[in-house]
């Protein structure tokens, strides 16, 4: 049997076999059924793995998809260059077939921003889920909104299996944007490198960091100046917008510790949205560089939609401490890699801060 069939019919045995070997509990257990399907997924995902490099000289290929297929493999090889774990990791690419990979919900109750968590083997406890399934999406969006929980429902175009897979680049994924494809491919791929089990916010923002300052050095390494500093740019906007949603935080977290009831709760939050529309749009927003911020209408708080915005953007003040603090970017994450070896949950952070300390 050729590899390619025999890799195939492998990885289906196996999915079948989870489904077999789980039979009883598929039809007791949601978080089983759950499992199962995005194992049938990531089977699916898996089975459709093309070589990028084949990709790239591709004739059949469009000539925008071979381009980006190079992309990816000189930032593959320029992540390994400065230290990342790139693996086996975007050497593929898999079409699948749609235009959004998968749904990712957060939930939030409205007196409070502490996110509902689910827990997955390797990943630990998580404050989001993920559903192939769009209808179950919809339909458990329904039940926590049903409760009277704040919640969000937002596509997501890629996804890392922390090198237990060899994670192909989606068709989802692409864009015409040379920066985020590239940044997302670093992002990615940092989390390989690192990651903290039962600490979600700290995993994205080091990833965030990574994928912009890797960008950065990429492009000027291409002598692509103009890339490089919008790489940049994009980097000191996204910590504009980590400050002003710290402010958001600390303003719902004063009207939510007063434990009012849901009436005045309700109002207190829109005293504080029509706060954040005026403070993004005439403080923030014209700082910002690559971002733009109109007045627009005023936002409902949602909880749910700032816990998820939130993962990406927490602390950027301590990871722009620790690239000053380093020489270069192959020290700083040699360094972190070190420092984060047996790190579980808040450790992360705390970690970070013991080893800026001296340095400030």
């Amino acid at each position: 049997m050729p590899p390619k069939r025999r890799l195939k019919m492998g990885l289906l045995i196996a999915a079948a076999a989870l489904i077999f070997g789980y039979g009883t509990a598929y039809v007791a257990s949601d978080d089983v059924r759950y499992l199962s399907r995005a194992g049938l997924e990531e089977t699916r995902i898996l089975t459709k793995r093309v070589p990028i490099s084949r990709l790239a000289t591709d004739p059949k290929a469009t000539q925008t998809l071979r381009a980006q297929a190079r992309l990816v493999l000189d930032v593959r090889a320029y992540a390994t260059k400065i230290g990342l774990t790139a693996g086996e990791t975007y050497t593929s690419y898999s079409d699948v077939g749609r235009d959004t990979l998968l749904l990712v919900l957060t939930a939030s109750p409205k007196f409070c921003i502490c996110a509902v968590t689910w827990s997955y083997p390797v990943a630990g406890k998580v404050p989001y889920k993920g559903f192939f399934d769009f209808g179950k999406a919809y339909k458990t969006v329904a039940e926590y909104a049903a409760k009277g929980f704040d919640v969000n429902l937002r596509p997501s175009a890629a996804f890392s299996t922390l090198g237990w897979f060899n994670d192909p680049l989606l068709s989802t994924a692409l864009t015409a944007d040379t920066l985020e494809l590239a940044s997302t491919v670093f992002h990615e791929i940092a989390h390989n490198t690192v990651w903290i089990k039962g600490a979600t916010d700290f995993n994205e923002s080091f990833a965030q960091w990574v994928a912009y300052h890797a960008a950065e050095s990429f492009f000027l390494a291409r002598n692509d100046t103009a890339l490089s500093r919008r790489a940049a740019a994009r980097w000191q906007d996204e910590q504009l917008l980590g400050r002003y949603y710290e402010l958001l935080v600390g303003k719902l977290d004063s009207l939510y510790a007063l434990k009012l009831p849901a009436p005045q709760n309700d109002s207190g939050r829109a005293v504080v949205a029509r706060w954040s529309r005026d403070t993004l749009a005439a403080g923030f927003g014209p700082l910002m560089r690559t971002y733009s911020v109109g007045g627009g209408a005023e936002r409902p708080i949602n909880n749910a939609t700032l816990i998820g915005v939130r993962l990406y953007r927490t602390n950027l003040d301590l990871f722009e401490q620790w690239t000053r603090s380093n020489p270069s970017l192959p020290t700083a994450i040699d360094r972190m890699k070190r420092i984060m070896d047996g790190a579980v949950g808040q450790a992360a952070f705390m970690r970070m801060r013991n080893a800026l300390t001296p340095l400030k």
